[in-house]
C-alpha cells in the first residue's frame, strides 16, 4: 500500500526588505507538499493506522528530501513545521494522522538533527484553501526570532477527495527581530530558567 500522489508543488520565498529596511542576511523559507488521494474519503473508518504506517515514511522521505534540497542542504535549516488540508470529504482527524506521527515527522526532524517537535497545522476546505506552515527553532522552541509562518496555496487542491501533506523550513530567523525570547521574560517574571518548560 502507497499514496496516490497526483502532484508534488514547491514553494519557496526570499526576504530581502523587511519593515523598510534591508535585510542583513536574506531569510529564505521553503515548503514542499504532496497533494495525495485520500484513503477515507467519504466514509468512517476506525482503524486508520494501516494507512499511517504505509503512507507516513513514503511522505517524509519525499518531502524532507524537496525541502533539504530547496535549502542547499538539511544544514541550512534552522526553523521548521508541517501542515495538512484535508478536502471537503474528508474529516480533520485524516489531516492529523498523516502528519502527527512518527513515522512522518521523525525523517525530518533526524534530517535537520532537530530536538524541537515540528509545529503544525491541520485544517479542512476546498481547492485553493491557504496552507499556513507554522515553523519554530528546530533546537529551542523558547527562540521566538524563529517564531515564522509561511503561507502559500495551490489552486487546484486539495479536491474533495485528496489530502495536502506539507513540510516546510526556513534558514533563518525574522529580519529584524526584536522582542527578545522566552527565557528573558521568565527572568524577568522571577521563574527559573533553567527550567522553563515547568513554567
Amino acid at each position: 500500500m502507497t499514496p496516490e500522489i497526483r502532484k508534488v508543488v514547491c514553494y519557496e520565498e526570499e526576504t530581502l526588505i523587511e519593515g523598510f529596511k534591508a535585510c542583513d542576511t536574506p531569510v529564505k523559507m521553503f515548503a514542499a507538499a504532496a497533494v495525495i488521494k485520500n484513503p477515507w474519503a467519504g466514509r468512517f473508518v476506525e482503524n486508520l493506522r494501516p494507512e499511517i504506517l504505509a503512507f507516513g515514511p513514503v511522505l517524509g522521505e519525499l518531502l524532507t528530501n524537496k525541502v533539504c534540497a530547496m535549502a542547499g542542504g538539511a544544514e541550512n535549516i534552522e526553523a521548521f513545521g508541517k501542515a495538512a488540508v484535508v478536502g471537503m470529504n474528508g474529516e480533520v482527524e485524516h489531516a492529523s494522522a498523516l502528519i502527527h506521527t512518527l513515522h512522518f515527522g521523525n525523517i525530518f526532524r533526524e534530517a535537520v538533527e532537530a530536538k524541537s517537535f515540528l509545529s503544525f497545522t491541520n485544517t479542512r476546505g476546498p481547492a485553493n484553501t491557504p496552507i499556513m506552515v507554522p515553523m519554530m527553532d528546530k533546537n529551542d522552541g523558547g527562540r521566538r526570532s524563529h517564531y515564522l509562518t509561511l503561507q502559500f496555496n495551490i489552486p487546484d487542491a486539495p479536491g474533495a477527495d485528496e489530502v495536502v501533506i506539507v513540510l516546510g523550513g526556513s534558514t533563518g530567523g525574522r529580519p529584524h527581530h526584536r522582542i527578545g525570547d522566552r527565557y528573558q521574560e521568565l527572568k524577568e517574571l522571577g521563574h527559573d530558567i533553567e527550567n522553563p518548560a515547568a513554567v
